[in-house]
C-alpha cells in the first residue's frame, strides 16, 4: 500500500483565509488566521485541506486567543464541507488559546478534500447570482450606488413604488457571511409573485436593499473590515469616499429617499441566539418607536420559532448610543424605527442542530419570515 500523501493546506480562493505555520504532521497542524486590512481584527477562517483521505488530522489555529471575540470560540463547532455546498459541523475544541479542529477517519474516510471555514462562506459568485437573480424580476430595479475601495460596484436592489420607505442592508462585517444567507431568502420570498405577503410588502412599501454592504472585506477573507480596513458600523457619522465609500454611498442614497425603517442584518460570535439590537440609546428615543419595535419583535417571534427576544445585548442608556454605528445614526437621523439583527455564528441554543448547527438553510428561512413583522408594523410608522 502506497504512504498517504502529504497535506497541502490552501486558501488562495474567494473568501480564503489561513497561514500554514507547519503542515508536517497530520496530528499536529500549525496554522494562524491571517489580519484584516488595517490589523486590528481577524477570526474569519477559510480554508481547503487536501491528501487526507483516511488520515486523522488535527488542525491547531495557534492564534484563536489573539482573534477579535476569543469569547466566540466555547462550545463553538468549525463547518466543514467536500463539495462547498453542504456544510456540517465538525469535532473543535478551543484549549490553552488554541482553536483545534480534529478530522476523525470517519470524516476523511471518503474523501480526499475538505473545505473548513468559520460560518458556511457566501461567496462572491453566488452574490453576483443573487443579484442578477433579482434584475431578472419583473417586480426589482437594481442599480449600482457606487464603487467600493477595491472598485467592486455597490448594489441595490428597488422594489415597490409607494408607501414608507424602507432600507434593508447585510454584511457590514463580512466574515458574517449567515446575513447574505439572510438575504436570499428574504429577497427570494419577496420577489415570489405568488407569495400574498411579498405582494404584500411590495404594494405598501418602497423598499431599497443592499444584499452586501462589504464585498471587498467579503472576497479577501476579512472578519469586519472593508479594504482600507474600515470597521463600516462604526463609519456612520462620517464616512468618506477613501476610507468608507460603502457606508457613504448608502447614507447618502437614504438621505435622498429618506427612511421610515431600517434593518441592519449581522451575525455575532459568541451569543447562540437570534435577536434584535434595537436603538433605545439615541437621544431621540421615544415611546412611538418603542411601541414600534416592540410590535415588529412580538410580530418576529410569532413568524418564526428561531427568533427570541430572551437573549440579547445589554440596552443603552440613554444618550449613550454610539452614533457611528448604522442603526443608531439612522434612528436618529430620520427619526425612525431602525434595528440590527443579530444571528449565531454557533447554533440556535433553542432548538440545536447536532448536525449542521445554524445552517444557510436556517439563515434563509429566518429571512423569509421577516416580510411578516415587516407588513405589521408599516402602517404605523408614520
Amino acid at each position: 500500500m502506497s504512504a498517504a500523501p502529504a497535506l497541502h493546506i490552501s486558501s488562495a480562493f474567494d473568501a480564503g483565509n489561513i497561514e500554514v505555520v507547519d503542515a508536517t504532521d497530520p496530528a499536529a497542524v500549525r496554522l494562524r488566521i491571517r489580519d484584516d486590512a488595517g490589523g486590528e481584527h481577524r477570526q474569519w477562517f477559510h480554508f481547503r485541506v487536501s491528501g487526507l483521505r483516511g488520515q486523522r488530522v488535527v488542525l491547531h489555529i495557534e492564534n484563536a486567543e489573539q482573534c477579535s471575540y476569543p469569547g466566540g470560540w466555547f462550545d463553538y463547532r468549525a463547518c466543514a464541507s467536500s463539495d462547498r455546498q453542504h456544510w456540517r459541523r465538525v469535532e473543535t475544541a478551543y484549549e490553552k488559546g488554541a482553536l483545534i479542529i480534529t478530522l476523525d477517519g470517519a470524516t476523511t474516510a471518503t474523501t480526499d478534500t475538505l473545505w473548513l471555514a468559520y460560518f458556511a462562506p457566501y461567496s462572491h459568485e453566488r452574490h453576483l447570482d443573487l443579484v442578477a437573480r433579482c434584475q431578472q424580476s419583473p417586480l426589482a430595479r437594481v442599480s449600482v450606488l457606487g464603487p467600493t475601495v477595491d472598485g467592486r460596484d455597490l448594489e441595490c436592489v428597488h422594489v415597490g413604488e409607494t408607501g414608507p420607505v424602507l432600507w434593508i442592508i447585510a454584511r457590514q462585517h463580512p466574515g458574517e457571511s449567515m446575513a447574505e444567507w439572510w438575504m436570499e431568502g428574504f429577497l427570494g420570498r419577496l420577489l415570489d409573485p405568488a407569495d400574498a405577503l411579498g405582494r404584500a410588502l411590495r404594494s405598501q412599501a418602497r423598499l431599497h436593499i443592499v444584499p452586501s454592504m462589504n464585498p471587498d472585506g467579503a472576497v479577501r477573507g476579512h472578519l469586519r473590515c472593508n479594504a482600507a480596513g474600515a470597521n463600516l458600523n462604526r463609519e456612520w457619522h462620517a464616512p468618506t469616499a477613501a476610507r468608507s465609500p460603502e457606508v457613504k454611498w448608502v447614507r447618502d442614497a437614504m438621505d435622498a429617499t429618506g427612511v421610515d425603517l431600517c434593518l441592519d442584518v449581522h451575525g455575532d460570535e459568541a451569543l447562540p441566539h437570534n435577536f434584535i439590537a434595537g436603538a433605545e440609546g439615541i437621544p431621540g428615543w421615544s415611546p412611538r418607536l418603542a411601541a414600534l419595535q416592540e410590535r415588529f419583535l412580538a410580530a418576529y417571534v410569532d413568524a418564526c420559532p428561531d427568533f427570541q427576544t430572551a437573549q440579547g445585548y445589554p440596552v443603552d442608556a440613554p444618550g449613550a448610543a454610539d452614533m457611528s454605528m448604522c442603526t443608531n445614526q439612522v434612528a436618529q437621523r430620520f427619526d425612525c424605527l431602525a434595528m440590527t439583527l443579530e444571528m449565531p455564528f454557533k447554533d440556535n441554543a433553542d432548538a440545536p442542530d447536532p448536525v449542521e448547527g445554524w445552517s444557510p438553510a436556517r439563515c434563509q428561512g429566518l429571512g423569509r419570515a421577516a416580510l411578516f413583522p415587516l407588513v405589521q408594523v408599516l402602517a404605523s410608522l408614520r
